[in-house]
């Protein structure tokens, strides 16, 4: 099976489909698509062996990179092309056991929250 991502004049992605590798060409086989619904599609991979990661709907198809990349978690969290994901403006706390790490975009900070009752931990 081949996976393709069709793209928007953004370059947002607004639909996968799965096709038949008996009936479209492995390597660019787009054009059946083209040809059935229009568009622009891109390949993806279920596996990520290709562009960074698989597609899904609302990730963005960076060219320059030939990488699909994720819905920007929250605004004031930048890209890292070292960690190859979206990086808060601190880092994150360890996970432990009994409390868990959450965002807080307003504060712009990290809140631990206690993984039983959901209430955060001092």
């Amino acid at each position: 099976m081949a996976h393709f991502a069709q793209i928007d004049e953004n370059n947002k992605v607004i639909q996968v489909v799965v096709t038949d590798n008996n009936h479209t060409n492995n390597d660019e086989g787009y054009q059946e698509l083209i040809d059935t619904f229009g568009g622009t599609w891109i390949k993806t991979s279920y596996n990520n062996n290709i562009r960074g990661r698989f597609a899904g709907i609302g990730m963005t198809y960076d060219a320059v990179k030939d990488k699909f990349i994720p819905i920007k978690p929250f605004d004031s969290w930048s890209w890292s092309d070292e960690v190859d994901g979206w990086s808060p403006p601190t880092p994150c706390p360890p996970d432990t056991h009994e409390a868990k790490p959450i965002w807080m975009e307003e504060s712009q900070s990290w809140v631990m929250i206690n993984r039983i009752t959901g209430e955060p931990v001092e």
